[in-house]
């Protein structure tokens, strides 16, 4: 077995393991990134794509968002579409911040060019990965790519998503978890359709929710909601695009442009925590500890906002020998989340039909959407927590 030594292992090359990787190095602090699957496959994985400013501001001080400042697409506020009419919630005029549409890829695809520059470790296609010694103080990472390998760390942040290994290496007495599945999915298309709205569009229709965004001057991101265990057979082009005009119906006579559907899919819609994010010296980021409905565009920001805290607590430790930021990084980091959570649950719940939801409440949500577009201060709300509040 091939032996090597590191001071903060990271499994998982999403976003939030590559930007923990990129701000460790920015202090001088060595890292090795492990990830299971292979660079194609986690640069062209299609995921979100809103930056709140934080998250957009924390990429350019880092110097990896060059191309995001010139290709993403800063967008000033969104549109809320019901009972026929839409209306326009100002951003920048509530709070003087705004958002920067910019995919998930095209952040991975910077960090993974910056990540090579550095000529730092980055293993892709990583096979049976596995942590040994996760509450020790050095805990090691294992897997096999040819030949087996050992790294021994002083930290590992799981950085591996819901589905990767770090968060089953904690002793499951140790966590408790809070989950809950909706009873609904969205389906998601991507298309060559240049997009004819200058901001997002949240819309909730008799027949469900449907949102628009762009993903370039000549691609456009919708969605859908959808039985969460539908057939995607049974989405046809022509389906997909009648259901998107009935349910963006305005008086203003906006609808999407119509285009080459190039890609769709069904996500199911959940919202999960595990507190805390911490056993030992081994850290979870990202979607390792939570999953927030994607309506409120918080899972990636969240991602980031959890690596900050973390770059920063390693910092203070080999600089300054401190295990302040370390021993706190789940309470300060779960504060946060659970913010998150709470606004994710109120756009889901205020936009989206339940399946065993009567005319009341049908008629309920039309209300508080009402309420919202008719009160300075609703829509302050809204605005500071879709924009994102300051990171610190």
């Amino acid at each position: 077995m091939a032996a090597s030594r590191t001071q903060v292992g990271i499994i998982g090359a999403g976003p939030a393991g590559l930007l923990l990787a990129h701000l460790l190095h920015r202090e001088d602090i060595d890292s090795v990134i492990v990830e299971r699957r292979s660079e194609e496959y986690v640069v062209e994985r299609v995921r979100a794509g809103v930056l709140e400013q934080g998250t957009a501001d924390l990429m350019i001080e880092a110097g990896v968002g060059e191309r995001m400042r010139r290709e993403g697409l800063r967008h000033g506020g969104i549109w809320l579409a019901f009972s026929g009419r839409r209306h326009y919630i100002d951003f920048e005029a509530l709070t003087g911040r705004a958002i920067t549409v910019y995919g998930q890829n095209e952040v991975v695809k910077d960090l993974i060019a910056s990540r090579i520059s550095t000529g730092r470790p980055l293993h892709f296609e990583a096979e049976d990965v596995a942590i040994t010694d996760a509450g020790t103080d050095r805990p090691s990472i294992r897997y096999c790519n040819g030949e087996e390998y050992e790294i021994v760390c002083d930290f590992i942040a799981g950085c591996d998503g819901f589905h990767g290994v770090c968060r089953p290496s904690i002793p499951a007495t140790y966590l408790r978890t809070y989950d809950r599945e909706y009873p609904f999915g969205w389906l998601g298309i991507l298309a060559h359709a240049a997009p004819n709205s200058s901001e997002l569009v949240y819309a909730l229709h008799e027949r469900g929710f449907a949102s628009f965004s762009t993903r370039s001057p000549s691609v456009t991101r919708l969605y859908l909601q959808c039985e969460p265990d539908e057939a995607i057979d049974s989405w046809t082009d022509d389906r997909i695009w009648e259901e998107f005009e009935t349910r963006f119906e305005c008086a203003d006579g906006w609808r999407p442009n119509r285009g080459e559907i190039f890609q769709k899919g069904i996500t199911p819609m959940r919202s999960f925590v595990t507190e805390p994010m911490q056993y030992g010296n081994l850290f979870l980021a990202g979607d390792a500890a939570h999953i927030v409905p994607a309506t409120g565009a918080k899972g990636l920001n969240l991602a980031v906002a959890d690596v900050r805290n973390l770059s920063r607590a390693f910092a203070a430790f080999y600089r300054q020998g401190r295990r302040d930021l370390l021993n706190t990084y789940s309470d300060r980091c779960l504060r946060r989340v659970w913010g998150a959570q709470r606004f994710s649950w109120w756009m889901t719940s205020m936009l989206h039909r339940s399946p065993d939801g009567s005319e009341f409440d049908y008629r309920r949500q039309i209300a508080e959407l009402e309420y919202v577009v008719s009160s300075r201060a609703a829509m302050t709300s809204l605005a500071e927590n879709y924009v994102g509040l300051p990171l610190d």
